[in-house]
């Protein structure tokens, strides 16, 4: 007698509609993978690439009014950030780890909300840029924007912090001890600590796109930032919010502070995020470009302003999705 608990017809069944299946599961509306080809929970370096990348691609090219007023509301959320800041300088002067507690609030509003900060900024553009999906023009572009509108949304939010007495005077008395000893150190200390400041805010956005769930992204974000105030590290937009808010307390000098904390601050994020993230994997993903269409030329990737795509437009599909359904989307050809 045979034993029906064996028979193979159920497997047969879901092989016939496993196509259908992974079409609608294993993509995005990009082409980038929802689900890991492997481990279903878990997503492959390519993959984790492929949805950085897909990503990106809809925010180089996007409307500069768009960009701006992203960055700017990103800038303004960093009060959230430099008031945490104060406050647990305030009650913890003694103990940076408890004064750190909430520094990450304001990155977690910008994160999660999908605004536009600079510092994301030096990982998905930079990888589109590497695998020849866009201009570097459009990368300077997307840079100037943002970075602009992120320092005026921090020098607005730090005018009201001092004219509308949100900080304590013993918070902002911390915050002035803190300036001091920033300025007090040497520039090169400074810039290197910006570095890695940087790399980890990379580590921040390459982290985001591997997690599949929001719990996920705000232990990610709450503790990679919560390391950089904790160990002394910079921010360049929480620093810029620092030296304006000290600036429309107590006038200090602009000019040094700029020379002396900001500039070593910005080209070490910068100068972190890029080398030490985005750089340093180029190797591994020379191979792996996603989408596998409009690769630019060489003089098209340093003097034109190509890449990105509206979200409209019809995506390639995956190899990994390809390999599972036998078909080649004719659309990409």
């Amino acid at each position: 007698m045979t034993d029906t608990r064996h028979s193979d017809r159920p497997s047969k069944v879901r092989s016939e509609k496993q196509p259908i299946e992974v079409r609608e599961r294993d993509s995005a509306a990009s082409g980038a993978p929802i689900a890991g080809w492997a481990t279903g929970d878990r997503f492959s370096w390519e993959e984790i690439h492929q949805r950085l990348l897909a990503g990106a691609d809809e925010e180089v090219a996007e409307k500069t009014r768009v960009l701006f007023f992203s960055g700017l509301t990103a800038g303004f959320a960093i009060t959230l950030t430099f008031l945490g800041l104060t406050t647990g300088l305030a009650a913890f002067p003694d103990n940076p780890f408890l004064a750190s507690l909430l520094y990450p609030i304001g990155f977690l509003y910008i994160v999660l909300g999908r605004y536009q900060l600079y510092t994301e900024n030096t990982l998905p553009p930079v990888k589109l840029v590497l695998t020849r999906l866009a201009s570097l023009p459009l990368l300077l572009r997307l840079w100037a924007i943002v970075l602009t509108s992120n320092i005026l949304g921090a020098m607005f939010g730090a005018f009201i912090l001092s004219e509308a007495g949100v900080v304590s005077e013993a918070g902002g008395d911390a915050a002035a001890t803190l300036l001091e000893h920033s300025l007090a150190t040497s520039w090169w200390s400074v810039f290197f600590k910006a570095f890695f400041a940087g790399w980890l805010v990379a580590g921040v956005v390459w982290l985001s796109f591997a997690a599949r769930d929001t719990i996920s992204r705000v232990l990610i974000i709450y503790f990679v930032f919560f390391t950089i105030t904790a160990t002394g590290l910079y921010h360049i937009i929480s620093s810029t919010c620092e030296v304006f808010f000290l600036y429309f307390r107590s006038g200090i000098d602009l000019g040094a502070a700029a020379w002396g904390l900001l500039l070593p601050v910005g080209l070490g994020n910068t100068i972190g995020g890029v080398v030490a993230f985005s750089l340093v994997g180029y190797v591994q993903s020379e191979q792996h470009r996603y989408p596998e269409v409009r690769v630019l030329s060489l003089r098209d990737m340093l003097f034109s302003w190509k890449g990105g795509r509206p979200f409209g437009t019809p995506r390639p599909r995956t190899p990994h999705t390809e390999q599972s359904t036998g078909e080649v989307d004719r659309d990409t050809s």
